[in-house]
Protein backbone atom coordinates (compact mmCIF):
# COMPACT_ATOMS: atom_id res chain seq x y z
CA UNK A 1 0.00 0.00 0.00
CA UNK A 2 1.04 3.61 -0.59
CA UNK A 3 2.60 5.54 2.26
CA UNK A 4 1.49 8.88 0.85
CA UNK A 5 -0.29 11.38 3.07
CA UNK A 6 -4.06 11.05 3.32
CA UNK A 7 -6.09 13.83 1.70
CA UNK A 8 -9.71 13.95 2.87
CA UNK A 9 -12.17 16.29 1.13
CA UNK A 10 -15.65 17.37 2.23
CA UNK A 11 -18.33 16.31 -0.26
CA UNK A 12 -21.95 17.44 -0.25
CA UNK A 13 -23.14 15.43 -3.25
CA UNK A 14 -22.07 13.10 -6.04
CA UNK A 15 -20.72 15.94 -8.19
CA UNK A 16 -18.39 16.97 -5.37
CA UNK A 17 -17.34 13.38 -4.84
CA UNK A 18 -16.43 12.75 -8.47
CA UNK A 19 -14.39 15.96 -8.67
CA UNK A 20 -12.59 15.24 -5.39
CA UNK A 21 -11.63 11.73 -6.48
CA UNK A 22 -10.49 13.02 -9.87
CA UNK A 23 -8.26 15.55 -8.09
CA UNK A 24 -6.59 12.88 -5.97
CA UNK A 25 -8.59 12.72 -2.74
CA UNK A 26 -8.05 9.53 -0.76
CA UNK A 27 -11.24 9.78 1.29
CA UNK A 28 -14.37 11.91 1.52
CA UNK A 29 -16.21 13.31 4.52
CA UNK A 30 -19.92 13.37 3.67
CA UNK A 31 -22.03 16.13 5.18
CA UNK A 32 -24.95 18.39 4.44
CA UNK A 33 -25.75 21.97 5.54
CA UNK A 34 -22.39 23.68 5.85
CA UNK A 35 -24.20 26.70 7.29
CA UNK A 36 -24.41 24.52 10.42
CA UNK A 37 -20.80 23.38 9.95
CA UNK A 38 -21.80 20.00 8.55
CA UNK A 39 -24.69 17.71 9.50
CA UNK A 40 -25.68 14.13 8.65
CA UNK A 41 -26.51 13.67 4.97
CA UNK A 42 -29.52 11.70 3.85
CA UNK A 43 -29.41 8.01 3.10
CA UNK A 44 -30.19 8.89 -0.53
CA UNK A 45 -27.22 11.27 -0.76
CA UNK A 46 -24.93 8.64 0.69
CA UNK A 47 -26.18 6.07 -1.81
CA UNK A 48 -25.67 8.43 -4.75
CA UNK A 49 -22.12 9.23 -3.66
CA UNK A 50 -21.30 5.59 -2.97
CA UNK A 51 -22.42 4.75 -6.51
CA UNK A 52 -20.35 7.57 -8.01
CA UNK A 53 -16.92 6.93 -6.47
CA UNK A 54 -14.89 4.04 -5.10
CA UNK A 55 -12.79 5.75 -2.41
CA UNK A 56 -13.60 5.49 1.31
CA UNK A 57 -16.46 7.62 2.67
CA UNK A 58 -16.74 8.88 6.24
CA UNK A 59 -20.27 10.00 7.03
CA UNK A 60 -21.01 12.74 9.56
CA UNK A 61 -23.32 11.85 12.47
CA UNK A 62 -24.51 15.22 13.77
CA UNK A 63 -28.00 16.69 13.85
CA UNK A 64 -27.42 20.30 14.95
CA UNK A 65 -24.74 22.97 14.96
CA UNK A 66 -22.41 22.88 17.94
CA UNK A 67 -20.96 19.97 19.88
CA UNK A 68 -23.91 18.82 22.01
CA UNK A 69 -25.25 15.40 21.01
CA UNK A 70 -28.91 16.39 21.14
CA UNK A 71 -31.35 13.49 20.83
CA UNK A 72 -29.10 10.44 20.90
CA UNK A 73 -31.94 8.15 19.82
CA UNK A 74 -32.24 10.17 16.60
CA UNK A 75 -28.49 9.90 16.02
CA UNK A 76 -28.52 6.16 16.61
CA UNK A 77 -31.42 5.83 14.19
CA UNK A 78 -29.58 7.78 11.50
CA UNK A 79 -26.49 5.65 12.03
CA UNK A 80 -28.56 2.49 11.64
CA UNK A 81 -30.15 3.76 8.40
CA UNK A 82 -26.79 4.66 6.94
CA UNK A 83 -25.24 1.34 7.88
CA UNK A 84 -28.14 -0.42 6.20
CA UNK A 85 -27.36 1.64 3.07
CA UNK A 86 -23.75 0.44 3.17
CA UNK A 87 -21.91 3.12 5.16
CA UNK A 88 -19.02 1.66 7.15
CA UNK A 89 -16.98 4.71 8.27
CA UNK A 90 -18.24 7.67 10.30
CA UNK A 91 -17.38 11.03 11.87
CA UNK A 92 -18.79 12.28 15.18
CA UNK A 93 -17.84 13.69 18.55
CA UNK A 94 -19.75 15.34 21.38
CA UNK A 95 -19.01 17.36 24.49
CA UNK A 96 -21.05 17.76 27.66
CA UNK A 97 -21.91 21.15 29.16
CA UNK A 98 -18.56 21.28 30.96
CA UNK A 99 -16.51 20.65 27.83
CA UNK A 100 -15.67 17.03 28.55
CA UNK A 101 -16.31 14.12 26.19
CA UNK A 102 -19.97 13.11 26.24
CA UNK A 103 -19.24 9.46 26.80
CA UNK A 104 -22.90 8.46 27.05
CA UNK A 105 -23.62 9.72 23.52
CA UNK A 106 -20.33 8.54 22.03
CA UNK A 107 -20.59 5.06 23.52
CA UNK A 108 -24.18 4.67 22.30
CA UNK A 109 -23.05 5.39 18.75
CA UNK A 110 -19.97 3.19 19.02
CA UNK A 111 -22.18 0.31 20.13
CA UNK A 112 -24.49 0.87 17.14
CA UNK A 113 -21.56 1.00 14.72
CA UNK A 114 -20.27 -2.35 15.96
CA UNK A 115 -16.61 -1.95 15.02
CA UNK A 116 -16.87 0.54 12.13
CA UNK A 117 -13.94 2.94 11.90
CA UNK A 118 -14.64 6.51 12.95
CA UNK A 119 -13.16 9.96 13.43
CA UNK A 120 -13.68 12.10 16.53
CA UNK A 121 -14.17 15.49 14.91
CA UNK A 122 -13.23 19.03 15.92
CA UNK A 123 -15.11 18.88 19.20
CA UNK A 124 -11.64 18.12 20.57
CA UNK A 125 -10.66 21.72 19.79
CA UNK A 126 -13.37 22.95 22.19
CA UNK A 127 -12.61 20.44 24.93
CA UNK A 128 -11.74 21.63 28.42
CA UNK A 129 -8.81 19.19 28.52
CA UNK A 130 -7.60 17.67 25.25
CA UNK A 131 -5.28 15.18 26.93
CA UNK A 132 -8.00 13.89 29.25
CA UNK A 133 -10.45 13.58 26.35
CA UNK A 134 -7.98 11.57 24.30
CA UNK A 135 -7.34 9.20 27.18
CA UNK A 136 -11.06 8.79 27.90
CA UNK A 137 -11.70 7.76 24.32
CA UNK A 138 -8.53 5.73 23.75
CA UNK A 139 -10.02 2.25 24.12
CA UNK A 140 -13.27 2.78 22.21
CA UNK A 141 -13.66 0.34 19.32
CA UNK A 142 -13.14 1.79 15.85
CA UNK A 143 -11.66 5.16 16.82
CA UNK A 144 -8.70 5.69 14.49
CA UNK A 145 -8.61 9.44 13.80
CA UNK A 146 -8.92 12.84 15.46
CA UNK A 147 -9.91 15.71 13.15
CA UNK A 148 -8.35 18.77 14.73
CA UNK A 149 -6.92 22.22 14.03
CA UNK A 150 -5.15 22.19 17.37
CA UNK A 151 -7.21 25.22 18.42
CA UNK A 152 -10.79 26.49 18.12
CA UNK A 153 -9.26 29.42 16.22
CA UNK A 154 -7.85 27.27 13.45
CA UNK A 155 -4.54 25.81 12.33
CA UNK A 156 -2.62 29.10 12.50
CA UNK A 157 -3.18 29.17 16.26
CA UNK A 158 -3.10 25.41 16.70
CA UNK A 159 0.20 24.41 15.12
CA UNK A 160 2.12 24.27 18.45
CA UNK A 161 -0.51 21.90 19.86
CA UNK A 162 -0.53 19.77 16.71
CA UNK A 163 3.25 19.44 16.77
CA UNK A 164 3.26 18.57 20.47
CA UNK A 165 0.57 15.92 20.03
CA UNK A 166 2.33 14.44 17.00
CA UNK A 167 5.47 14.07 19.11
CA UNK A 168 3.47 11.88 21.52
CA UNK A 169 2.33 9.46 18.83
CA UNK A 170 1.95 5.95 20.22
CA UNK A 171 1.43 7.01 23.83
CA UNK A 172 -1.87 6.09 25.55
CA UNK A 173 -4.50 8.35 24.03
CA UNK A 174 -2.27 9.29 21.10
CA UNK A 175 -2.41 6.19 18.93
CA UNK A 176 -5.13 7.56 16.62
CA UNK A 177 -4.07 9.40 13.49
CA UNK A 178 -4.06 13.20 13.54
CA UNK A 179 -6.16 14.54 10.64
CA UNK A 180 -5.46 18.28 10.38
CA UNK A 181 -8.35 20.47 9.26
CA UNK A 182 -9.94 23.81 10.09
CA UNK A 183 -8.33 26.84 8.50
CA UNK A 184 -5.66 24.65 6.89
CA UNK A 185 -3.62 26.31 4.11
CA UNK A 186 -0.93 25.05 1.78
CA UNK A 187 1.73 27.07 3.59
CA UNK A 188 1.10 25.03 6.75
CA UNK A 189 2.08 21.74 5.12
CA UNK A 190 5.90 21.81 5.39
CA UNK A 191 5.92 22.14 9.20
CA UNK A 192 3.19 19.56 9.65
CA UNK A 193 4.75 17.05 7.28
CA UNK A 194 8.14 17.55 8.94
CA UNK A 195 6.47 16.52 12.23
CA UNK A 196 5.31 13.28 10.54
CA UNK A 197 1.69 14.35 10.46
CA UNK A 198 0.30 12.52 7.47
CA UNK A 199 -3.42 13.25 7.10
CA UNK A 200 -5.12 16.46 5.96
CA UNK A 201 -8.74 17.58 5.61
CA UNK A 202 -10.01 20.35 3.33
CA UNK A 203 -13.42 21.84 2.67
CA UNK A 204 -13.45 25.44 1.48
CA UNK A 205 -9.94 25.04 0.06
CA UNK A 206 -11.39 22.61 -2.48
CA UNK A 207 -13.95 25.23 -3.58
CA UNK A 208 -12.20 28.41 -4.80
CA UNK A 209 -15.59 29.84 -5.83
CA UNK A 210 -17.10 29.29 -2.37
CA UNK A 211 -19.51 26.83 -0.79
CA UNK A 212 -22.22 27.63 -3.34
CA UNK A 213 -19.98 26.08 -6.01
CA UNK A 214 -18.93 22.44 -6.32
CA UNK A 215 -15.57 20.94 -5.48
CA UNK A 216 -12.95 21.92 -8.05
CA UNK A 217 -10.81 18.98 -9.16
CA UNK A 218 -7.89 21.28 -10.00
CA UNK A 219 -7.91 22.75 -6.50
CA UNK A 220 -7.84 19.27 -4.98
CA UNK A 221 -5.02 18.31 -7.35
CA UNK A 222 -2.96 21.26 -6.13
CA UNK A 223 -3.17 19.85 -2.60
CA UNK A 224 -2.41 16.34 -3.80
CA UNK A 225 0.69 17.54 -5.61
CA UNK A 226 1.84 19.59 -2.61
CA UNK A 227 1.50 16.56 -0.34
CA UNK A 228 3.30 14.30 -2.79
CA UNK A 229 6.15 16.70 -3.55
Amino acid sequence: MSNRAVLEVIALDAEDAVAAQAGGADRLELVTDMAADGLTPSRETFAAIRSAVDIPLRVMLRTADGFAAGDIDVLVGRARELREAGADEFVFGFLDTEGHADLVAVERLVAELDGCRWTFHRAIDRATDRDALRKQLADLPGLDTFLTAGSPDGVDAGIPTLLAEAARSGEPGYQAQILVGGGLHLHHLPRLLAARIDAFHIGGAARPAGWSAPVDAAAVREWREALDA
